[in-house]
């Protein structure tokens, strides 16, 4: 009973470092890219966005999961569209209150979080599925992972672009910044250079997992 009661988190725990790593939704899986372009010009626009979006998905799935048996399949995808919609609504009178500079930044991506493909595939294919205590941790998991995603490529963009973080200056003003970097040519350079990145951490991990299942196989 001991050994099982320690095994239980586990899972848990794998379904919040698969949205991170495995099924991150930018890198891996290539969803939600409007708004990996369009905010990530900054980082403090890249967390505000992740933040906002791992809110909607956190509080739709809760509710899609407590909901699964009584909605019917017929509209179920209108159904989790009114859902989601309504999270969105209250992130977007949020946003507004806290900062207008933000919002205003932010613009027409708070409401489009909407359509986000992340949220509405994550309600379809999880949420809807299972309890809601998996699906608190998958979604969260995932929103984590749109998030660092989101951070990636803003840092990149506002350090090369302004020479700042965060609104921080870093270089002083000897520093010539790329424009480039804050426009959108530059969201499409930096997403592929991170990309490649993952791309290639995958493959090294490959060769890896190989070897030990043989080691295994020969034991």
């Amino acid at each position: 009973m001991s050994s099982l009661s320690k095994r239980k988190p586990a899972p848990n725990m794998d379904l919040f470092i698969k949205g991170i790593w495995e099924e991150n939704p930018v890198f891996i899986m290539l969803l939600g890219m409007c708004p990996v372009l369009a905010v990530t010009n900054s980082a403090i626009n890249a967390v505000a966005m992740g933040v906002a979006t791992t809110f909607v998905l956190v509080c739709s799935s809760i509710l899609i999961s407590l909901l699964r048996h009584a909605i019917p399949k017929q509209v179920r995808i209108a159904t989790y569209i009114i859902i989601i919609a309504t999270f969105v609504t209250m992130v977007d009178y949020l946003i507004q209150a806290i900062s207008l500079d933000l919002y205003n930044a932010l613009g027409a991506f708070i409401q489009l979080i909407v359509v986000n493909c992340v949220i509405l595939g994550r309600a379809e294919s999880f949420a809807s599925r299972h309890p809601v205590i998996p699906s608190v941790i998958s979604a969260f998991g995932v929103g984590a992972g749109f998030t660092l995603a989101l951070i990636c490529l803003g840092s990149v963009r506002e350090i090369l672009g302004a020479g700042r973080l965060l609104g921080l200056p870093l270089f002083g003003d000897n520093f010539e910044p790329w424009v480039i970097m804050v426009l959108p040519p530059g969201g499409f350079l930096v997403l592929g250079c991170w990309l490649l990145l993952f791309a290639w951490l995958k493959q090294r991990r490959k060769p890896a997992t190989h070897h030990l299942g043989e080691q295994a196989d020969a034991h």
